[in-house]
């Protein structure tokens, strides 16, 4: 049993403990907004924060979230309200959408972190692939919701 906090309620998972956080998110607690992309912590689409540090989930394993807050893309908002979400909705930045909250997530940490960053700032803080390039729409998304649009 692995006890920790998803998006501000404590649960508990009863799952093995080397079992990818990934799995237990989506196959245990339904929380589908974090998305399997590669499975070796390149791609990005997975991931969440913990303890608000942006980790990739298929390769951080359940054991690691013991006794630590965690929040995925439905832990933002419930209501599209975060101001990256209206962000990447007004910058159009999704198309076919698959990365884009895992984009998201290591936005907000990056925006946490510092709230006015550079291109090079977000480049740097945002390694995670975007199949379809939507890499400028995606930093103009982050400079509107961090007010610098």
């Amino acid at each position: 049993m692995t006890r920790f906090s998803v998006n501000g309620r404590a649960v508990t998972v009863d799952a093995e403990p080397d079992m990818p956080l990934l799995w237990a998110l989506r196959d245990h607690l339904g929380l589908t907004g974090t998305k399997f992309g590669c499975g070796i912590a390149a791609c990005g689409a997975c991931t969440v924060h913990v303890d608000g540090q942006p980790v990739r989930s298929c390769s951080f394993s359940l054991s690691e979230a013991e006794d630590k807050h965690v929040t995925t893309i439905e832990g933002l908002s419930d209501n599209r309200s975060h101001p990256l979400q209206q962000a990447w909705i007004a910058e159009q930045v999704p198309q076919c959408g698959y990365c884009q909250s895992g984009m998201i997530m290591a936005a907000a940490a990056l925006i946490n972190d510092k709230p006015h960053p550079t291109d090079e700032d977000i480049d740097a803080a945002i390694t995670n692939l975007c199949r379809c390039g939507t890499y400028a729409r995606i930093r103009a998304a982050v400079h509107r919701a961090a007010g610098d649009a």
